[in-house]
Formats: C-alpha cells, structure tokens, sequence
C-alpha cells in the first residue's frame, strides 16, 4: 500500500504526463478539429461531387500572395468565378520560378467568410503536397472544387454570396512559413 506522500508523487507526475501529451497531440487535433468543421476557414477536401446541384451562385473570388523569401510569381488565371451550391468550380494559378536555381514552395490556404469553411470542398488541389519549380520554370496549379448543398440548409449562409479562397505561398522550410502556420493556427 502506497503511503500519502507517494500517492501525491504518483499523481502529480500522472497530470503531468497528461498535461504533456495533450499539449504534444494539440496541433494535430485542432488541425482534425479545423478539417471537420471548417473552422477559421479551413477548407473540406472531398473525393466527389455532391449528387444534387442547386441554382443558388455563389462568386468565388481568389487571392494569391507570395513570402519575400520565394522568389516567385503566383496568381489565379481569373480573378472569380460563379458556380451553382453543388456544381464544379475549377481554377488555375499560375507559378513562376524567377530564381536560378530550383525552389520548393508551400501553400497555406483558407476562405473567408470563416463561417463558408465547412462548405468549400476541394475535390483537387496543389496546396496538398510541396511544389519544386526548376529555374524559370513555369506551372498550372489547378483547384477543382464545389460548395456543399448543405449550405442550403443554413440559415446562417443566406448573406452568403461571395467567398474568397486565398492561397500565401512560402518557401518551404523556412521560419517564416513555421511563423505563417502557427499566426494561421493561432487565429483559428
């Protein structure tokens, strides 16, 4: 039998390792938190289409930036696009690589209104893996998405009828990209 003393050793180091794993798995599971319910504008990603389309449109607007550190141009090939609640949207951006030698690049992404998060479902998208563009070396980077019928559903979407999807590109591995994630995170 465990005397007082060990008792409250055992307990303390038992919150404290808790304490530790929580604060180890928080990212992952306010990143799978952000996924599920669109939080902070995070994006869906979806394998298909809705079976239903709406007539509702929605403009879908696109911004495009770049880190001073990616020696990069990147911009959408339109500006917006309408699409129908549960029709395809598809959208190009274009990348450039002004350097003289190859470089990686990351997207971070959201959409606002933050509230149009759980509904903007990407079916494809560049920003799901690291992009290398050799010198000067140019690329279509395509996003295929819908906004889900379930926005039909929402009386709190009615004023709804532009979303801007916004994609800041870094180069990767770099402080300021670790910086962009957490301020992104953090805002959430």
């Amino acid at each position: 039998m465990m005397n007082k003393n060990t008792r409250v050793l055992v307990s303390v180091l038992g919150i404290v390792f808790a304490m530790g794993a929580l604060a180890f798995a928080s990212v992952p599971l306010y990143d799978l938190f952000c996924r599920v319910t669109g939080f902070g504008g995070t994006t869906q990603v979806s394998d298909s289409l809705p079976e239903k389309q709406f007539d509702r449109q929605i403009t879908i607007k696109f911004n495009a930036d770049t880190s001073n550190q990616l020696p990069w141009s990147f911009e959408p090939e339109k500006r917006s696009v309408e699409v129908n609640v549960g029709g395809q949207g598809l959208i190009n951006f274009i990348a450039q690589n002004k350097a003289s030698a190859p470089v990686t690049g990351t997207a971070v992404y959201n959409v606002t209104p933050l509230k149009a998060g759980q509904y903007f479902h990407k079916t494809q998208c560049f920003c799901f893996a690291e992009q290398t563009l050799k010198p000067g070396e140019s690329m279509n980077m395509p996003v295929a998405f819908y906004i889900d019928p379930a926005i039909m559903e929402d009386r709190g979407m009615e004023d709804v009828s532009t979303i801007t999807l916004s994609y800041s590109f870094f180069k990767a591995e770099t402080k300021e990209l670790d910086e962009a994630l957490e301020a992104f995170y953090n805002a959430e």
